[in-house]
């Protein structure tokens, strides 16, 4: 006698598998597009510096802050940044021949904020320089380096900004922020 084959219904998929965050890596035809909210979470998972990007513009300092920053390059040296289409800023910046990427220390969280924000004053109570180009270094920053626009891609809702190093300054001891799930944490040693 043959006894059929029990196949038990499947349980229904969590909140991340109906997103498309899976650990499995076998592709799945019934996968949905990821929901903004969830992917921006997900995103969060990974832990970042935060970069202030400025320059001098009309006798004033201009910068913002960005997390999506990745080293490309060493020979030529290069970096990259993304860049929301919807900044105000990032467009004056973008004309600038010459731009300060400050990489924030730890303790300079309110700064980024500031930085991040769409108003008030995002450089008060903050030290800053120019360079004779006009770029603007942050004070107390981990890493300083100077850098012009190389070229510029579209990443859907944000630009990708490729920059061709010119200096780099660092400061050793100095502990990076780092931005993760949405918290500025701190760097320890593993033990």
């Amino acid at each position: 006698m043959v006894t059929p084959t029990h196949h038990p219904t499947p349980p229904a998929p969590s909140e991340e598998e109906a997103a498309g965050l899976t650990p499995d890596t076998t592709p799945d035809p019934t996968a949905v597009r990821p929901d903004p909210a969830v992917l921006r979470q997900a995103f969060g998972a990974y832990p970042t510096g935060v970069v202030a990007l400025g320059a001098l513009l009309d006798g004033e300092p201009v910068g913002l802050a960005v997390s999506s920053f990745v080293s490309i390059s060493l020979d030529p040296p290069m970096v990259a940044v993304s860049v929301a289409r919807t900044s105000t800023t990032w467009p004056r910046l973008a004309e600038a021949p010459v731009l300060g990427l400050s990489v924030l220390s730890l303790g300079q969280g309110p700064l980024c904020r500031r930085l991040a924000s769409r108003t008030g004053d995002r450089f008060a109570g903050t030290d800053w320089r120019t360079t004779p180009e006009e770029a603007v270094l942050i004070h107390d920053a981990a890493l300083w380096l100077t850098a012009r626009v190389n070229a510029v891609y579209d990443g859907g809702d944000h630009e990708i900004v490729l920059m061709e190093l010119l200096t780099a300054r660092l400061f050793p001891g100095v502990e990076p922020l780092v931005f993760h799930t949405s918290q500025f944490r701190e760097l320890s040693p593993h033990a």
